[in-house]
């Protein structure tokens, strides 16, 4: 059922704010640190697992897959919510981390590609000898 996925994507949710303010708590700020980044790790690993046990079917992963469709839009309603004028007023750090962050991911990209370059070359040098 469709309200399978939808519960343990709330339970993950839950679990994961909860994460994300102990975090905040330890490292001291008011904040919830990474919630909701927590919450879809959780969601990742748990419905792999309900998968790979035949636990998880095909209708409580379309109650998931709604709400992974909805994922990009939260974000960026809870993003809106960030006091971000404050951050940049409070120093360069802010817009360091974000600099220094896009930077990294884009230098990443060829790497990532690579990988994913030698499987599909291994899978295609393998498809070729079996004459396909």
């Amino acid at each position: 059922m469709i309200i399978y996925g939808v519960a343990l994507l709330s339970i993950c949710t839950l679990i994961g704010v909860f994460i994300g303010d102990l975090l905040g708590v330890a490292i001291g700020v008011k904040a919830n640190v990474g919630g909701v980044g927590f919450a879809m790790l959780l969601l990742l690993f748990a419905s792999d697992y309900l998968q790979r046990r035949g636990k998880f079917g095909p209708l409580p992963a379309q109650g998931v897959s709604f709400w992974t469709a909805m994922y990009i839009p939260v974000v960026v309603a809870m993003a809106s919510q960030q006091n971000v004028l404050g951050a940049v007023k409070g120093g360069p750090m802010a817009i360091t981390a974000g600099i220094l962050a896009t930077v990294v991911c884009f230098a990443l990209i060829p790497a990532i590609d690579r990988i994913g370059l030698s499987k599909r070359q291994t899978a295609l040098s393998a498809n070729a000898g079996q004459g396909k």
